[in-house]
Order: structure tokens, then sequence, then C-alpha cells
């Protein structure tokens, strides 16, 4: 459909959301890059262009678009910014799936890898004993006596080292699984993993960040409670930092959750 004024950058978003409504994703990417090409700090446009990228499933470009969005809401002081972040959780919750599932698949080729060295190897050390056993002009019975506890030898080392191989690997999966982000670890705000936690007098916690950009853009109140709140009353939560920093500490992975 031909535009008017193609060099209004709204006129882009507007139909962006209106191909959002109609899930058409490639036709809102379409439109939202041209209107940042027109206006690069258009944060519809980001927007948009990051829930279209979601819906493609192109998560490390849809993260890209929506923490844009989420700074230039901040900076311009827009209210809906705090529902920007919410999605944005979500792109960086499917783009960590996704990581996971292609780590999960590694971590099975390289098991299979393994096992089938252990078993390799063992077949050589057995060709080995056999072609050894086939040269020697000693005592028979002496001779099959020891080719038989050495081929033991070699056996239960092999199926010994393939059953710990696969406990590892066992417990490496398990670990995998338990891996989820407690939500009493994560803002309130932004639903991010909790950096420098304060506690309200309403006894809720919040990233500092986050409810001090919330009093500033927002209003003067606790926005769980609606309690009138001010900056002077947030009190670090120190309890809740050691909890977070032992959990990170223990769980590396979660820096990239």
């Amino acid at each position: 459909m031909k535009m008017k004024n193609p060099g209004q950058a709204l006129y882009y978003t507007n139909r962006a959301l209106c191909h959002l409504k109609l899930n058409r994703w490639e036709s809102v990417c379409k439109d939202c890059r041209w209107a940042l090409d027109i206006d690069p700090c258009l944060m519809k446009g980001h927007f948009f262009l990051g829930l279209a990228l979601l819906e493609l499933e192109l998560f490390d470009e849809a993260v890209k678009y929506l923490q844009r969005a989420v700074d230039l809401a901040k900076e311009q002081k827009l209210n809906y910014g705090d529902d920007i972040t919410s999605v944005l959780r979500l792109a960086k919750k499917r783009r960590f799936q996704i990581r996971e599932e292609q780590r999960i698949c590694q971590d099975i080729e390289l098991q299979t890898y393994l096992n089938q060295l252990i078993v390799d190897d063992a077949k050589r050390n057995l060709a080995t004993l056999q072609e050894q056993e086939t040269a020697k002009d000693s005592d028979v019975e002496t001779s099959s006596a020891e080719f038989a506890r050495r081929k033991e030898e070699i056996e239960e080392k092999r199926d010994t080292c393939i059953s710990r191989l696969n406990d590892l690997f066992a417990k490496i999966d398990d670990r995998r699984r338990k891996r989820e982000v407690p939500d009493y670890l994560c803002g309130k705000i932004s639903f991010e993993i909790l950096q420098e936690p304060v506690i309200t007098p309403s006894g809720i916690t919040y990233e500092r960040k986050d409810i001090e950009e919330h009093l500033q853009r927002v209003g003067h109140f606790d926005p769980v409670t609606r309690v009138r709140l001010t900056q002077d009353q947030l009190i670090p939560n120190l309890a809740m930092k050691e909890v977070v920093d032992t959990f990170l500490q223990e769980n590396e992975w979660a820096l990239h959750y």
C-alpha cells in the first residue's frame, strides 16, 4: 500500500501495529525498519520490531531491539516502559531456553563420542592381547589363565569407565533441569535478577535503580502496595543481597538467564 507521507515515521509504526494485531510478523519488521531509518529514537519502532522478532524466534535480534526500547522509554520518561521490560525478560528467557537445548544436544553428542572412544580403546587392547596370546610359545594352561585374567580386566575397566561417564552426564543433566531463577530473586519491576536490592517500609524488595526510576518517572508511591514512598525511605536489603550473591556463585549460568 502506497503511503502519502513516506517521510513520517509514525505512519509506519501505526501500520506496524495493525500488522501486529493480524500476526503479520514480516510486515511488522518491514514497517518498523522503515520507521527506524527515519527516526532511530522512535521507541515504538524498536518495541514493535522486538515483538515481531520474538514471534519469529529471532531471539538475539529481539532482545537487542527490546532492550533499546526499554532504554528509550526510560530516557523519554514514557509510562509504559515497565510493560516492555516484561516482554524483554520473556525474550531473554526464550533465548536462554534455545541455548540450553543446543547445549543439551552438544552434551549428548559429546557423551556418545566419549563412550565410543572407551569402547574402541577396549577393542584395541583386546586385539593386542589376542595377538600377544597367539605369539606366545609358553605353557598353554598358564597362558590361557593369564589371557582370561587380562581380558576380564580390560572389559571391567571399559564397563567402569562407561558407567562413571554416564553417571557424570546424568548429574549434569539433573542440575540443568533445575536451572530456574526463583521469582523472589528477581525485581518486581524489571523481573531481572536483583543486583542492588532495597526494601520499602511496606516490606517489598526492589532493584534500586528500578524503584528510583519509578519514583522519578511515575510518582512517589510503592508500585505494588500503592502506599506513598520516597527515595529516602529505601533501605538496602543486605540479607537478600547475600542470598542473591550465593545463588550466583553456585549458578553462574544465571548471569546469562
